[in-house]
């Protein structure tokens, strides 16, 4: 099962790792997807491995604690993907969420990730 999923097109791993972000599997998503080595850069700084991506997850779930999730543009080209996103949560919604990601090898190896907390009464 490894090599089959090594050899994935980008397109693939983006559409995979969305999926199970929507089925809220982020484990296996991780283990699917993401590259162990995988780097992460964010408006907090540089986020390293499995270990960084579970840090920015929690730090996402404090800050939209239960959110839902709206994808309103994906783009894939060769080996470079790109999602643009909204989220609601209780007291508080992203308008702006954009994220970029480097697919190579079945894996996402490198990612960014930009949006605005907006705290709602």
């Amino acid at each position: 099962m490894t090599a089959e999923l090594r050899a994935r097109s980008a397109r693939e791993v983006f559409d995979d790792h969305l999926r199970l972000a929507a089925e809220h599997r982020f484990a296996e998503d991780l283990e699917r997807n993401a590259a162990p080595d995988v780097v992460v850069l964010e408006r907090r700084g540089v986020f390293r491995g499995h270990a960084g991506v579970r840090e920015l997850a929690r730090l996402l779930e404090e800050e939209l604690p239960g959110g839902r999730y709206t994808y309103t543009n994906r783009l894939v080209e060769g080996r470079v993907a790109f999602l643009e996103w909204t989220a609601e949560a209780d007291g508080a919604r992203v308008r702006d969420g954009a994220d970029s990601f480097v697919i190579e090898q079945g894996w996402i190896v490198a990612q960014t990730i930009h949006y605005t907390v907006e705290r709602r009464a």
